[in-house]
C-alpha cells in the first residue's frame, strides 16, 4: 500500500490569515537575488565536558537588506536575529545574557524547559541597558528546534520586529545517530520566516505599522535575506522552519507540487514521519522538512512558496546519490498519565482587535491565574470563543513546558502534531485538548502568541508549585516599574510613552 501523502493545510480555510479585511498580501521585493544567510553557530566561551558558557549579547546594529541604506536593526551577538545556539541536552548550561540596547529587554526560551519567571526570561526577567545577568540551567528534554526572543510586556512585539529572535538547537546522542541530515549549513538549514514593511531609507516604522491584531509588512525576510536562494549540494536537505513573524500564517509548497516529509515539530521529533505537499504554520510553531531532490539534476531550481509568493529558491548543484531512509519510527512519545479525579481545566481565548483576553481577563503581571502541581499530568481545553464564519487563529503558547495535541473538538488532531508542542493554533470556534505537565516548579506565562495580542493582554499565569512544599512567593515586575523604566531610558514622561497595546493603559494591568 502506497504511503498516504497528505495535501491540504488542515486548519480552517475561512480562518486563514489572508481572509482578513487588513491583510497584507506578501509580494516580491524589488532587489536581486541574494544568497541566503545562514546563521552561523554561537561559540561557546568555554566548554568541559559537564559545563558548557555561552554569552548572548542584546545589540543594535544595521543590516544590508535592500538596495541603499542599511536597514536599523537589533539582533543576538549579529546586527539582525541572531547566531544559532546549540545546548546538549544533560549540560549543565551557564550563559551570560548582556543588554546592549538603549532599552531594557527580556530573554525569552522559547520551547526549553526551564524554571521561570527568571530563567525563562518573560516579562518578570528584566536587563537593563548596559547590565548583565547570569542564569544557568541542565536540560532534560528531546531534541528540538526552540528560539529565543525578547518577551517585555508591552513591547515584545516591537522589539521582535527590530530583529530580536534567533534559533536554540537542543541536541542529544540519541537523535544525532538517526541517518537524518545533520551537517549544520550544508544539509541542516534553519529557516526564520518573518515579513517586514520597509519605510523611507529603507527603515522600519514599528508605530507607522501599528495593527493591534498583529503587525505585517509586504516583504517576505528569510533570516534577514529577501530574495534568498540557497545553493543545494546535498540529495537530501533538512529544514528547521520558524514562523518568526509577529501575526503571518505561513502556508508553505513546493513548486512541481514536491512530497516532503516532516521529521518533528516544535518540541521533539514526530512519533513518525508524515509525507505532505502543503504544510501551514501558525505565529511561533515551528517544523523539520527533509526534501529529497532525487529526481532534479544541476542546474535545475525549486521554490519554496507560501500561497502564491516565492520564498526561497534552492539552487541545484552535482551531489552524490543519497540512499539514506528516513525511519519509519522516530520518536517514542510517552504520553504522562492523567490520574481519573483530575479536573480538566479550561481556558478561553476571546476577541480580536483591542478586545482580546484570556478566561475574560486581561493580563495583569501581578496575578497569578491558576496553579498546577509538578509532575501531576492535566489535561486543558483551549478554547477559540472567536466567531467561526468571522473569527482567526489563535496560536497558543505555553511558556516551561511542552504538551501533547490530544484532540480538535474531540476529534484526532492534525498528522502532523503527534510529537511533543509547545505552541499550538486553534481555529475561531473550536477545542483543542492538550496534556500539560509540569516538570520544573516556578511561575510560567501562557498566551496568544499573536504578539500583539500577548502585548495586549491576552497572556495568563501559572504557577507550578511541589507539592508538601511551601508556595515559594516570587519578585514579579509591576507595570508601573517597567513603563517607568521605558520612559527614563527615552528621556520623556512616561504619560507621553506610545507603546503597542497601551493605547488603553489597564491592558498589562498599569494603573495610571
Amino acid at each position: 500500500m502506497a504511503e498516504k501523502v497528505y495535501t491540504d493545510y488542515f486548519f480552517d480555510k475561512k480562518a486563514f490569515d489572508d481572509q482578513d479585511g487588513a491583510y497584507i498580501p506578501l509580494k516580491t521585493a524589488d532587489a536581486p537575488e541574494k544568497k541566503l544567510l545562514v546563521p552561523p553557530l554561537l561559540k561557546p566561551d568555554k566548554e568541559t565536558e559537564t559545563d558548557l558558557y555561552y554569552t548572548v549579547t542584546a545589540q543594535a546594529g544595521e543590516t544590508q537588506i535592500l538596495p541603499g541604506e542599511k536597514t536599523k536593526t537589533w539582533g543576538y551577538n549579529n546586527s539582525i536575529l541572531g547566531q544559532t545556539i546549540v545546548y546538549p541536552a544533560g549540560k549543565h548550561i551557564h550563559v551570560t545574557l548582556q543588554n546592549h540596547l538603549p532599552e531594557l529587554t527580556t530573554f525569552h526560551w522559547h520551547g526549553l524547559i526551564v524554571t521561570g519567571p527568571y530563567i525563562d526570561g518573560g516579562c518578570h526577567a528584566p536587563v537593563y541597558p548596559g547590565e548583565s545577568k547570569q542564569i544557568d540551567f541542565t536540560l532534560d528534554q528531546p531534541a528540538a528546534t526552540t528560539w529565543l526572543h525578547a518577551h517585555p510586556c508591552p513591547s515584545t512585539a516591537e522589539q521582535v520586529w527590530h530583529g530580536l529572535a534567533t534559533m536554540v538547537l537542543v541536541t542529544n546522542r540519541e537523535t544525532d545517530d538517526l541517518p537524518l541530515p545533520n551537517n549544520y549549513g550544508v544539509d541542516d538549514i534553519p529557516l526564520v520566516l518573518q515579513d517586514r514593511h520597509f519605510h523611507e531609507n529603507n527603515q522600519l516604522d514599528y508605530r507607522a505599522d501599528y495593527n493591534p491584531d498583529g503587525v505585517t509588512g509586504p516583504t517576505p525576510l528569510i533570516n534577514g535575506t529577501v530574495n534568498p536562494y540557497f545553493d543545494v549540494i546535498t540529495q537530501q536537505l533538512r529544514l528547521r522552519i520558524l514562523d518568526g513573524a509577529n501575526r503571518r500564517e505561513w502556508r508553505l509548497h513546493l513548486s512541481d507540487d514536491l512530497e516532503f516529509t516532516q521529521i518533528a515539530g516544535d518540541s521533539s521529533l514526530l512519533p513518525k514521519p508524515v509525507k505532505l505537499t502543503k504544510l501551514m504554520l501558525t505565529c511561533a510553531e515551528r517544523a523539520e522538512i527533509v526534501i529529497d531532490f532525487k529526481d532534479y539534476h544541476e542546474g535545475d531550481v525549486v521554490t519554496l512558496y507560501t500561497d502564491d509568493t516565492p520564498l526561497v529558491k534552492f539552487r541545484i548543484h552535482k551531489f552524490s546519490e543519497d540512499d539514506a531512509v528516513i525511519p519509519d519510527k522516530l520518536f517514542d512519545v510517552k504520553a504522562p498519565k492523567v490520574e481519573s479525579d483530575t479536573p480538566i481545566r479550561k481556558v478561553v481565548m476571546s476577541g480580536m482587535d483591542e478586545g482580546v483576553a484570556i478566561d475574560g481577563k486581561k493580563f495583569q503581571m501581578q496575578r497569578i491565574d491558576a496553579t498546577q502541581p509538578v509532575g501531576k499530568a492535566q489535561y486543558w481545553d483551549v478554547v477559540n470563543s472567536n466567531d467561526p464564519e468571522h473569527g482567526m487563529v489563535h496560536p497558543f503558547h505555553m511558556h516551561g513546558t511542552e504538551f501533547l495535541v490530544i484532540s480538535r473538538n474531540g476529534h484526532e488532531p492534525y498528522p502532523n502534531e503527534h510529537g511533543f508542542k509547545d505552541t499550538v493554533g486553534v481555529n475561531p470556534g473550536e477545542t483543542v485538548r492538550i496534556l500539560v505537565r509540569f516538570d520544573l516548579p516556578g511561575l510560567y506565562m501562557y498566551h496568544c502568541h499573536i504578539i500583539e495580542h500577548e502585548d495586549g493582554g491576552m497572556m495568563a499565569q501559572i504557577q507550578a508549585f511541589e507539592p508538601n512544599k511551601p508556595m515559594p512567593k516570587y519578585k514579579l515586575m509591576d507595570m508601573d516599574t517597567l513603563m517607568n523604566a521605558f520612559a527614563e531610558e527615552r528621556g520623556i514622561k512616561p504619560e507621553d510613552l506610545w507603546m503597542a497595546g497601551m493605547d488603553s493603559y489597564e491592558k498589562c494591568g498599569m494603573k495610571m
